[in-house]
C-alpha cells in the first residue's frame, strides 16, 4: 500500500459551454505561516522560544510553545480566542514553557472555551499536572473573577504517527522524527487548499521526515551549527558537546535534506546557537542550492502559487 502523504484534490466546478462539461479546478487557498520564535533553550530578546502559527482560513493553529509565545500573538494583535489548537512537537522545558502563559492568560484575553492540546506520549500527563500546579489561580479566577469553568480547562490528547487533526479543509498529519533520546518526537505537516508546509520539530537526519515531505510546499527544518555551539560554550564536556549535537541537524546535513525534497522554499528555526547565524547559509550551500531563508522571530511567510516571505521590522 503506498503511504506517500497525497495532496488534497481540489474541488472542481462544471461550467457549461455550448452544452459541453469542462472540469475546472476552483483557485488554491493559501497559508500563511509565522515564526513566533526561533531560539532556542538560552534566553534572547531576539530570539523567542520555538513556536509557529499557521493560519489555514479562519482556522490559527501554533505548534509548540515555547518561552515568549504568547506576547508574540499579542504583538500581532491576534484575540487569544481564535487560537483553534496547540500542537507539541516533544516535551523538552523550551518547546513548552509558554503554555501555562498562553493557556491561563487566555481567560483576560477572552477565551471562553478549552484549550485544545495535542501532542506525544505524556502530553495529557503534563497538562493535567499543569492544572493541579495551577489550582489556587484557577479556583480563585473562577470564584472571584467569575472566570466561566470551561475558559480554564483543557482538553488534551496524545497523539502518535498519522493524520491526527482534519477540519475546515486542513489536515494536520504528524510523524516521527529522531531526535536523539527523545521520545517519541513529532514533526508536522500541515496541508490546505492545495498547499502545504512541513515542520520538522526537534530531530537530526531523518529519512521519514524526507518521505513525509514529498512535494512539499515549505519545510522549516531546525539547525545546529557545531562550530559555533562549541565556540560559544567552551567549558561544555566532550561528552555533553557530542550528545548535544547528535540530537540535531547541522546546515550541510539540512542541505542534504533540502536537496532530496526540494521545497519551494527552506527555511531555518530553532537556530542553535541562537547568536550570530551568518554561517548557516554558507554551509547549507555545500549541499543545497535551492531556496533558503534564515528565519527570524516574527518573520511570516505566504504559501499559495508563490511563496512570500516577509520579514518582520522590529521584534522586540
Amino acid at each position: 500500500m503506498n503511504t506517500s502523504p497525497q495532496h488534497p484534490w481540489r474541488t472542481y466546478l462544471l461550467l457549461f459551454i455550448s452544452g459541453i462539461a469542462f472540469a475546472v479546478p476552483a483557485p488554491a487557498q493559501s497559508l500563511k505561516v509565522t515564526l513566533l520564535g526561533t531560539g532556542s533553550p538560552q534566553p534572547r530578546m531576539d530570539r523567542f522560544g520555538p513556536s509557529i502559527l499557521i493560519e489555514a482560513g479562519e482556522k490559527k493553529l501554533v505548534f509548540d510553545c515555547g518561552r515568549g509565545a504568547a506576547q508574540r500573538i499579542e504583538q500581532l494583535k491576534i484575540p487569544f480566542t481564535e487560537i483553534d489548537a496547540l500542537f507539541l512537537t516533544h516535551l523538552h522545558s523550551d518547546h513548552v514553557v509558554g503554555i501555562p502563559d498562553l493557556w491561563l492568560t487566555g481567560w483576560a484575553r477572552g477565551r471562553k472555551v478549552p484549550m485544545q492540546v495535542w501532542g506525544p506520549a505524556g502530553t495529557k500527563a503534563m497538562m493535567s499536572h499543569l492544572a493541579e500546579a495551577f489550582e489556587f489561580d484557577i479556583q480563585i479566577r473562577g470564584e472571584d473573577d467569575k472566570v466561566p469553568v470551561q475558559a480554564m480547562a483543557v482538553l488534551a490528547k496524545d497523539i502518535e504517527q498519522g493524520v491526527v487533526y482534519e477540519n475546515a479543509g486542513i489536515k494536520v498529519t504528524a510523524f516521527t522524527v529522531d531526535h536523539g533520546r527523545v521520545k517519541p518526537a513529532l514533526g508536522y505537516r500541515v496541508d490546505f487548499g492545495g498547499h502545504s508546509v512541513v515542520l520538522s520539530g526537534d530531530t537530526r537526519f531523518s529519512e521519514n521526515l524526507i518521505h513525509y515531505s514529498e512535494g512539499v510546499d515549505l519545510l522549516i527544518h531546525e539547525v545546529i551549527d557545531p562550530d559555533a555551539f562549541r565556540a560559544k560554550n567552551p567549558s561544555v564536556s566532550a561528552e555533553r558537546f557530542q550528545a548535544i549535537v547528535g540530537h540535531h541537524t547541522s546546515a550541510e546535513q539540512a542541505g542534504t535534506i533540502f536537496s532530496r525534497v526540494k521545497p519551494k522554499l527552506a527555511v531555518y528555526s530553532h537556530i542553535v546557537p541562537p547568536g550570530d547565524a551568518s554561517n548557516l547559509v554558507p554551509l547549507t550551500r555545500k549541499t543545497y542550492s535551492g531556496p533558503l531563508e534564515v528565519g527570524e522571530d516574527l518573520m511570516s511567510i505566504d504559501v499559495g502559487d508563490k511563496v512570500v516571505v516577509h520579514r518582520a521590522e522590529k521584534v522586540n
